[in-house]
């Protein structure tokens, strides 16, 4: 089996479940080394309350064909984060991807909710979790996947830069979290670029993930029964195929052609033939604008 991360170090901060997971797992396939962080351990849950750990995540890692590393990090904490990158510095000597996954906010967000109405403390938390800690990430991991040329950073959001342009994104606080981590990307382009790194933003379409499932009522062998409620669920995507994606971009030795871009899990499997887990090639964003946000009928022909 080709193995073509087998040399590189990835750190996936926010890996316990979700997106990250998914990341991890596909980066671990490939081959990588791979650091996994979160606040959700086997020995203590975040306010999640959830059974998903970062110590489960680096076993899936490991069965997956890599190497999976859980450290547990508060990524608001800039002294854990330091410790962290430090240890990496210390065991591996390299960083070759950086993935800011790190996001915390499904409990503090209000649906279409405004500003004045919102709960304010919950808000500016929501805007900590999401971008707070991706800055302090990036501010002590840079130096070193500096140290060698070809590294790879890439900021996890929701939407495309097109759709959150033009789209209101659930409220206040959460249309700008999502907002900030594409401007990340774009700014940090920038500045990795000319010294030889590369940034991109990466979306999922809808996802599949653990939360999601449960909010639904349904599991991962079941999902499409959600499908009576919720029809344009059909086009949804497993965590793996956005973890796909990050492991083609860090395979790619042109990657630096996406530097500072806005990317998709469906766009990128286009480009770079991979398939979720069914086989199938869900353009979920596509969809949404061309199907789903013109009120037409659920039917995924020609989106997956």
């Amino acid at each position: 089996m080709s193995a073509p991360l087998q040399d590189k170090v990835a750190l996936v901060a926010g890996a316990t479940r979700g997106a990250g997971r998914g990341i991890a797992v596909e980066l671990g396939a490939a081959g990588a080394t791979v650091y996994v962080t979160g606040r959700s351990t086997r020995a203590r849950r975040s306010e999640y309350d959830r059974p998903e750990t970062i110590e489960g995540t680096a076993d899936l890692v490991t069965a997956a064909g890599g190497r999976g590393v859980a450290v547990p990090t508060d990524h608001l904490d800039p002294a854990q984060v330091r410790a962290l990158v430090d240890r990496i510095a210390d065991e591996q000597g390299r960083l070759d991807v950086l993935v800011n996954d790190i996001w915390g906010g499904e409990k503090l967000f209000e649906w279409d909710t405004p500003l004045w109405e919102h709960d304010l403390d919950k808000g500016l938390r929501l805007l900590r979790l999401a971008v707070e800690t991706h800055a302090v990430t990036s501010h002590h991991a840079l130096p070193l996947l500096l140290r060698n040329p070809g590294g790879l950073v890439v900021e996890v959001t929701d939407g495309t830069a097109d759709y959150n342009a033009d789209n209101y994104r659930v409220n206040f606080f959460y249309d700008l979290a999502k907002t900030s981590v594409l401007r990340m990307a774009f700014a940090l382009g920038h500045e990795l670029g000319p010294r030889g790194a590369t940034a991109v933003a990466l979306t999922p379409g809808w996802l599949r993930s653990e939360l999601m499932l449960d909010g639904y009522g349904v599991r991962e062998e079941n999902w499409r029964d959600a499908l009576e409620s919720v029809p344009h669920f059909a086009i949804s995507e497993t965590p793996h195929y956005v973890g796909r994606a990050v492991a083609a971009l860090a395979a790619d030795t042109d990657v630096a052609r996406w530097n500072g871009r806005s990317l998709s899990s469906g766009g990128l499997a286009q480009e770079y033939g991979f398939t979720d887990v069914d086989g199938s090639r869900p353009d979920a964003w596509r969809y949404l604008v061309e199907v789903q946000d013109m009120g037409k009928p659920a039917d995924t022909t020609g989106y997956r």
